[in-house]
């Protein structure tokens, strides 16, 4: 853990990592939601806000906005594992990051040294788009992950130790309507407001709803209609998983027998440790069908709860992948349409 890291952590009290853990996953959709956060924890409203400033500014908060779920917008995303050669891995890591449908971005310690998301808008194609980086030099092989089955997404960083969780498959999927979901102009004008950084004032959504022509009644109101159809994920703090000392970044790949995999992935979804659990495709050269991310402070702390995973899952071959650098951490700008060219760094 490197310094910064230690003086950000021991710069966090008690009361800061309680309300941080509170508004990761619960925020009120209330005209004054700090009031409300405020009387929860006993305190007033002016300290509430004053230490969400705070933790902006030291870095650990970044974000508090709406979440919105990308596929059912109607994007195309997949994840994308390449082989770089270790020369040019930043150059293309760089040039990479210039797409705006990339916002996550790792070099991985594996042949396959570089993995990314790309996330399109309707009506784009997700090949064309990856295609274009093939002018870059340094890129041995290419492998596209898409999404076949989903079973979780959803970080969530336990801030207070003392309140860890078992590692054990305890929490209850959410349910949400399955209602296909064609946004509208209107639509598409909600979701560019309110995927913006909310500001930390008294009354924070008087702002979105004025600019959006409605009242706060029917921002909120739009708000749990789209939480109800799975449309909005949740409204809620998205902190830097580093400057909070969650360094060990893993992605646990496993490899599951074809009859087994619903129930497996379905299995670690429900583990509080795994944020994020899919079913992908395989490969000749990758036979991992089941990825699941946890996100813990030491390497040997995730390679004991993987462990410990393993041994509840009844899966024998497993390895993880920790990120060892991050090149690109961002939200993707929905409905935010910007072309996409490499042709500049072909010719550098």
């Amino acid at each position: 853990m490197n310094c910064q890291v230690i003086h950000i952590l021991s710069s966090l009290g008690e009361s800061d990592k309680e309300l941080l853990n509170e508004i990761q996953w619960t925020f009120p959709l209330v005209t004054r939601p700090f009031d409300a956060i405020a009387k929860k924890f006993d305190t007033t409203p002016e300290i509430i806000k004053d230490k969400l400033n705070n933790l902006k500014e030291i870095g650990v908060l970044r974000q508090l906005s709406a979440i919105f779920d990308t596929r059912k917008l109607g994007y195309t995303s997949s994840l994308v594992a390449m082989e770089i050669e270790h020369d040019k891995l930043d150059y293309v890591a760089s040039q990479i990051n210039r797409h705006p449908g990339v916002s996550h971005n790792y070099e991985r310690d594996h042949q396959f040294n570089l993995w990314f998301t790309l996330a399109v808008p309707p009506g784009a194609d997700l090949k064309i788009e990856l295609e274009k980086f093939n002018v870059l030099k340094g890129i041995k092989k290419v492998r596209m992950l898409p999404t076949l089955q989903l079973f979780k997404i959803g970080v969530k960083l336990d801030m207070v130790d003392d309140k860890k969780h078992d590692v054990a498959p305890t929490e209850e999927k959410k349910e949400i309507k399955n209602i296909k979901f064609e946004p509208t102009e209107d639509d598409k004008d909600f979701i560019r407001e309110l995927q913006k950084d909310m500001e930390i004032i008294d009354e924070p959504f008087v702002k979105a709803a004025n600019n959006l022509g409605i009242t706060e009644d029917e921002l909120f109101a739009k708000m749990k209609h789209y939480e109800s159809i799975g449309v909005l994920r949740r409204f809620a703090a998205i902190l830097r998983h580093r400057q909070v000392g969650f360094t060990a970044n893993g992605m646990i790949v496993w490899k599951v027998p074809e009859d087994r995999i619903t129930s497996v992935g379905e299995t670690l979804g429900s583990f509080p440790q795994v944020s994020h659990c899919y079913e992908r495709p395989t490969y000749d050269d990758w036979p991992y069908n089941v990825f699941s991310m946890i996100h813990c402070k030491t390497q040997d702390e995730a390679n004991d709860v993987a462990k410990t995973i393993q041994n509840q899952i009844n899966v024998d071959e497993f390895r993880i992948l920790f990120s060892s650098r991050e090149f690109k951490k961002t939200r993707v700008e929905y409905f935010v349409e910007n072309s996409f060219s490499l042709e500049d760094a072909a010719t550098s």
